[in-house]
């Protein structure tokens, strides 16, 4: 009886927490890698601009006030969404 338990609840984390978190991992994977220069996003710590070039691993931005360089993992897969979306 306990061993089944112990299965249940194993069961119920890999679930509710592993899986879902490893599908969010994947998706920004995608994301990262399906940006392309000409894309307006918007970056996690909340600055809009246009991607003015592309590296394996960074990327420059022009916004209103110059261009910046940041990394690929600092765009925000759901606020980009959102922007993109009501354009």
């Amino acid at each position: 009886m306990f061993v089944l338990q112990m299965v249940a609840i194993a069961a119920v984390f890999y679930f509710f927490i592993m899986r879902p978190q490893q599908k969010k991992v994947k998706q920004e994977k995608e994301f990262e890698s399906g940006l392309k220069v000409g894309d307006k996003i918007i970056t996690k710590s909340g600055f809009h601009g246009k991607i003015a070039e592309l590296t394996e691993t960074t990327a420059i931005i022009e916004t209103m006030s110059g261009k910046l360089k940041i990394e690929r993992s600092a765009i925000s897969l759901e606020m980009t969404a959102a922007l993109n979306k009501k354009a």
